[in-house]
C-alpha cells in the first residue's frame, strides 16, 4: 500500500506541474498523427497514381524518382520523361511507359488521432511514442483532449490532483513507518 501511495503522489504532482496544451480540465493525452487522404482536386496537396499491374500505390514524384533511379530507359523514353512539367505530364508519361490502367488520384494530408491511446501525463504518451516509433509517422505528437462531460472522470483527476495522501499517515489505512 505505501508503494501505492508513493506512485499516486509522484502521479499528483506530474499532473499539477504538466503543460495543460490549452485544454480544459479534465484532461488526458493521446497520439496525434498525420495520413494522406483522398480529396477533390482544388484540395490536392500531393498526387498518387494506382497502378494495377502492380496492385499499387504510389506518390507520384516518388515513383518518377523511383523510375529514374532503376529503371533502363531508353533514348525516347528520357526524352519524354524531361518533358514531364505537371501531374497530368507525368500521368500520361505513366500510362504510356509502365501501365495504361493507372489511375491518378489528388490527396490531402490530415490529421487524425490514433486509436487505442489514452495517457493521464503528457510526458507517458512522449515516452509511448518514442518507445513505438515504427508505428507511426515522424510527425506524431501527443495531442491533449478534454474529457468533455465525463464526471467520473472528472471527479477521478480532481482527486488525483486534489486529495492530501500525507493525511493518510498515521490511519488505519497507512500506518505510520
Amino acid at each position: 500500500m505505501n508503494t501505492d501511495i508513493v506512485f499516486l503522489k509522484e502521479l499528483q504532482a506530474e499532473l499539477n506541474s504538466q503543460d495543460n496544451d490549452s485544454q480544459a480540465a479534465p484532461r488526458f493525452w493521446t497520439v496525434g498523427d498525420y495520413r494522406w487522404v483522398e480529396c477533390n482536386e482544388g484540395n490536392a496537396e500531393r498526387y498518387s497514381v494506382y497502378l494495377p499491374n502492380d496492385g499499387e500505390s504510389y506518390e507520384i514524384n516518388y515513383f518518377l524518382t523511383d523510375v529514374l533511379d532503376k529503371e533502363e530507359l531508353s533514348e525516347e523514353d528520357l526524352e519524354e520523361f524531361g518533358e514531364i512539367s505537371c501531374e497530368d505530364s507525368a500521368f500520361e508519361w505513366i500510362q504510356e511507359h509502365y501501365d495504361d490502367g493507372a489511375s491518378l488520384h489528388p490527396e490531402k494530408k490530415e490529421h487524425f488521432i490514433r486509436e487505442n491511446t489514452m495517457f493521464l501525463t503528457k510526458a507517458e504518451a512522449k515516452q509511448h511514442i518514442k518507445s513505438n516509433h515504427y508505428h507511426y509517422t515522424d510527425e506524431a505528437h501527443t495531442y491533449a483532449m478534454t474529457a468533455w462531460r465525463a464526471p467520473k472522470v472528472e471527479r477521478l483527476l480532481k482527486i488525483l490532483s486534489e486529495f492530501d495522501f500525507d493525511s493518510l499517515r498515521g490511519s488505519a489505512i497507512l500506518p505510520t513507518e
